[in-house]
């Protein structure tokens, strides 16, 4: 190892049944500096940290950290802790009801005996010397959702900390609560503590990160000094794409909606709690369009806030130019919206009801359960939709857990067609699935468009978006950066976009 090198990994595997989760990966941390670890979702990222802290043992590779000459094994986060390796995840996993010193010091006494006194004094000094704005004595829930992130770091720092990994700890701050969270990360660099810096905020990789590793499928893609890589390179080595093909686009071209028309959904303005900026958008009769953007940019939380599936916080929302209240999915069911999640298996299915059961469901939702469908409708509803929409499945009365990915799509397809919505969003409908299955639901897609309904599609696949889509919106970092339609619709306009411009640095 370098003299100024905290710790390293060389070609680092790990493998779960049927998934090779981890193919060869190096990592380098040195010391003083913010190091930025990237990828899309599934590329391995959490599975390295988890190695390096002791949740899953490494099936190859070897581990190196400053202060020791040989390789080492690292089997549980407490030893990983003891080696000096600590972790602040995106969830805070401190007590709220305790206050800020006995937050730092809880679980480290060897001895029943506490000195109170002596624990705040210890508290405080550490507050002070980070700049942490908490008092010792403070209940941790009376603190801003940064300080709280602070202290878990003021706590792990403590302890003798060589390396910090900083897992998504930016995602529920506002811009104000990163700034101060930034300012302790400088801070700590300056003290030559190696950070390890996740997320999927380009703007704040590029504001506060020396250098950035890409992982991609589990392998690694490269690493690279932070002034050596523009946003757009880099947005182009996370999704596996070279810049120079980008250009070379051959998609179907879609029926674009009636530019004149009136739009059936629009909002202005419209903001919710899941930290999505306000933003104006809407949608016409028959037209398909798209949210597109990195994992965490805030496509899905922008889909939410449309269904009120999330708490929404401002904004003016319309139907066919009356206004509207959804606050809550009930009432955009009501008025013609409709929602296939993203999360098939949580949000979507319930995995041990009936292909039937499940099928009916919204339906049943909007007349209300004390009025119930006969077992004769309900086989009827779910008769007509497993012919029309060909969904594989023994009988009705087939638990869907028992389905293949795609067909549980379209049982989920088919429970929003059976409420005649008028708007239909669809978030990551084709992931997960079999190419027979993705082109089958794509199809869909357009038919329901040529009979008139209006359609959102979510996708991480940016050669299905423009395949079937009219219309993008361009999301980074929770508001929307752009809008393509047309000509204008290319990846390289995408990902210049995504990454704030063609000159983006």
């Amino acid at each position: 190892m370098q003299e100024n090198t905290v710790l390293t990994m060389r070609k680092i595997g790990k493998e779960f049944p049927g998934v090779r989760a981890l193919r060869d990966v190096d990592f380098t941390l040195r010391q003083g500096e913010i190091h930025a670890l990237m990828g899309e979702n599934g590329a391995g990222k959490s599975t390295l940290i988890k190695v390096l802290t002791g949740v899953y043992h490494k099936d190859s590779g070897e581990i190196y950290i400053k202060g020791i000459d040989k390789a080492i094994t690292i089997k549980s986060p407490q030893e990983a802790q003891d080696l000096g390796i600590s972790t602040v995840y995106q969830e805070i996993t401190l007590c709220p009801n305790l206050t800020v010193a006995e937050n730092m010091f809880i679980g480290r006494g060897k001895y029943n005996f506490v000195n109170w006194g002596t624990m705040r004094k210890k508290a405080g000094g550490i507050l002070d010397n980070l700049g942490i704005p908490a008092r010792p004595t403070q209940q941790l829930a009376n603190c801003s959702l940064a300080v709280q992130q602070m202290v878990a770091i003021g706590r792990a720092v403590d302890m003798d900390c060589k390396a910090l990994i900083l897992d998504e700890p930016t995602s529920s701050l506002d811009d104000n609560e990163a700034a101060k969270l930034f300012t302790l990360m400088r801070n700590l660099k300056a003290r030559g503590v190696g950070i390890v810096f996740v997320t999927h905020f380009l703007e704040q990789v590029y504001e506060v990160c020396d250098r950035i590793t890409v992982l991609r499928n589990g392998e690694l893609v490269g690493e690279y000094e932070i002034k050596d890589l523009p946003r757009v390179e880099l947005v182009s080595r996370m999704i596996g794409k070279d810049i120079v093909n980008f250009s070379e686009i051959s998609h179907r071209e879609t029926k674009a909606a009636d530019l004149k028309s009136q739009p059936v959904y629009e909002a202005e303005g419209l903001s919710s709690d899941a930290g999505v900026r306000p933003f104006n958008f809407q949608i016409r009769k028959g037209e398909v369009n798209g949210f597109t953007g990195l994992l965490g940019s805030g496509r899905s939380e922008c889909v939410r806030a449309i269904f009120g599936a999330d708490r929404v916080t401002g904004g003016l929302v319309k139907m066919n130019g009356y206004k509207i209240k959804v606050s809550k999915p009930i009432e955009a069911m009501k008025n013609g919206i409709g929602y296939l999640p993203e999360d098939r298996k949580n949000d979507g299915i319930i995995a041990d009801l009936s292909v039937r059961d499940n099928l009916i469901l919204a339906l049943q939702v909007m007349k209300g359960f004390f009025q119930p469908f006969t077992k004769a409708q309900a086989q009827a509803f779910a008769d007509e939709y497993i012919k029309a929409l060909n969904i594989k499945t023994a009988s009705a009365n087939t638990p869907i857990k028992s389905l293949s990915g795609g067909n549980q799509q379209k049982v989920i397809l088919a429970r929003w067609l059976l409420t005649k919505p008028k708007y239909l969003i669809l978030d990551e409908p084709t992931r997960g699935i079999d190419i027979s299955a993705k082109i089958e639901i794509q199809k869909l897609v357009l038919r329901f468009a040529e009979d008139g309904m209006s359609l959102t599609f979510i996708s991480s696949e940016m050669d299905e978006l423009l395949r079937i889509c009219s219309r993008l919106i361009v999301m980074r970092d929770r508001h929307v950066a752009g809008e393509l339609s047309g000509g204008n619709m290319t990846r390289d306009n995408i990902m210049h976009t995504i990454a704030g411009g063609t000159d983006a640095r």
